[in-house]
């Protein structure tokens, strides 16, 4: 099991850092993954793989430019390349030039979305496409000429949202209300081993997985997975139903299973519950060890890069795909899956200079609490700050002067009814980072340390 990332990062206190560099540590390729034999090129990257094109030299844009679709292309195949970042505010279609223009809610989410995708190839029908940042700063679209591709959007936030969903302009219906957080998982044409934490890292992209059991049935490899929420399910199974883990094999069939809860009773290489590490790992399996989390080792001879050892796969996806390409002091991080498993604290006596650090028992842990529904609220760098464990003398003055203080500008500030918590909003994603990081568990006075985290509301 990989609970490691690898970073790279500056000398400072907190465990993911920051490079301006790229990472040869890749992840996948053509399809989801590389096959386990696939010849592999002297920087890592499979050297058929199909690279988003000069997207990272662009600047960033909440349009997203799509190229070289398969024909015949759906509405709702192209926006479910954008739900797992955030909700799509507009689309076009430029079916005859195998085109497509997708608009996002905000710039950070279309600048996750063409992150992840430089590292995982975007995919529909099993068709590789090219993603990149659209010169165009919003769309602007004639209704009366795009009024299908208008009705699955609607359709599309509805289902967001929770509402019901409506239909397309050809009357038929885009997309029904998630039934269940749980998909039923089939894997044909399975050439390779597929583990429960390849599913893990496939699927966490579009939420956050809360539980896995997989096994055999009718001599096929299956898995039930639960997302924390319907929505998620139904995003993951939009755009993951039948793609390929590995190049031309493992083919994955999604539908959504009868259950609404999974009963997980071990943690083990069979099964997995991601809110409960605390759980044994039966039949003599080996145990997933949750006192193990967070070290830190800055590399020796490259002090800009880093190891950090999360608690889980599950943590450690998370981290990756919230935190690779966000800015930090003018350079930009870069995170990828490590080769290595576990991150060694130097023998006794042994002076590393300080490099390795233990983080397990660190006070600045905010998601640590083993079935704690706080790993529900767990999301990437945003502007918007949640401050909490506030004390009742403090004013709103009192919080806008300490976050002016790490350096930014605050735009925005919201207390909540009981006033123990507030959302707090920078200019930037950048200065809201650096805030986190100067200000989380600081030392409000009468034992009340300041907890902050991001947030996905705005005020």
């Amino acid at each position: 099991m990989n609970f490691l990332i690898f970073a790279y990062c500056y000398l400072l206190h907190l465990p993911i850092y920051i490079s301006s560099q790229r990472s040869s540590d890749e992840l996948l390729s053509g399809s989801l993954y590389n096959s386990p034999n696939s010849s592999v090129t002297a920087n890592g990257s499979d050297s058929k793989k199909l690279r988003v094109e000069d997207s990272m030299d662009s600047p960033p844009s909440r349009v997203i430019h799509i190229r070289k679709l398969p024909n015949e292309v759906s509405e709702t195949e192209v926006i479910a390349l954008g739900l797992p970042f955030g909700k799509v505010t507009n689309i076009l279609m430029l079916k005859g030039k195998n085109q497509a223009f997708l608009e996002l809610g905000t710039e950070e989410a279309a600048v996750t979305m063409v992150n992840y995708y430089t590292a995982v190839t975007p995919q529909v029908r099993n068709v590789p496409v090219f993603i990149q940042y659209s010169n165009h700063k919003e769309l602007k679209t004639d209704s009366a000429l795009n009024q299908r591709a208008q009705a699955v959007l609607q359709a599309v936030s509805a289902v967001q949202e929770g509402g019901s969903p409506s239909s397309d302009a050809a009357g038929e219906s885009v997309l029904a209300p998630a039934p269940s957080p749980v998909l039923r998982i089939i894997i044909d044409n399975m050439f390779y081993p597929v583990t429960l934490d390849v599913l893990q890292q496939i699927f966490s992209k579009f939420g956050t997985v809360m539980k896995i059991i997989t096994f055999t049935k009718n001599n096929q490899f299956q898995a039930l997975l639960q997302f924390s929420d319907p929505v998620n399910a139904q995003q993951a199974k939009l755009s993951l139903d039948g793609q390929n883990i590995y190049n031309s094999c493992c083919t994955l069939r999604i539908d959504f299973s009868k259950l609404v809860n999974l009963n997980v009773k071990y943690n083990n290489d069979k099964s997995r519950d991601y809110t409960r590490p605390e759980l044994p790992a039966g039949d003599g399996q080996p145990p997933v060890d949750p006192a193990v989390a967070a070290r830190v080792k800055i590399l020796y001879n490259k002090k800009d890069s880093a190891l950090i050892q999360m608690a889980d796969g599950n943590q450690a996806q998370l981290a990756m795909s919230h935190l690779n390409g966000q800015k930090m002091y003018g350079k930009i991080i870069r995170v990828t899956l490590s080769k290595h498993h576990t991150v060694q604290l130097p023998r006794e006596g042994l002076d590393d200079q300080g490099l390795t650090k233990d983080f397990t028992n660190s006070p600045l842990h905010r998601f640590k609490k083993p079935g704690s529904k706080n790993f529900q609220n767990i999301f990437p760098p945003s502007a918007t700050l949640h401050l909490s464990n506030i004390p009742e003398d403090v004013t709103e003055d009192d919080l806008r002067l300490l976050f002016s203080n790490s350096g930014g500008t605050v735009k925005a500030f919201k207390f909540f009814q009981d006033r123990k918590m507030a959302l707090l909003q920078m200019s930037t994603v950048e200065e809201a980072i650096q805030a986190l990081i100067d200000l989380h568990n600081y030392d409000m006075g009468g034992g009340h340390r300041l907890r902050v985290s991001f947030s996905k509301s705005t005020i």
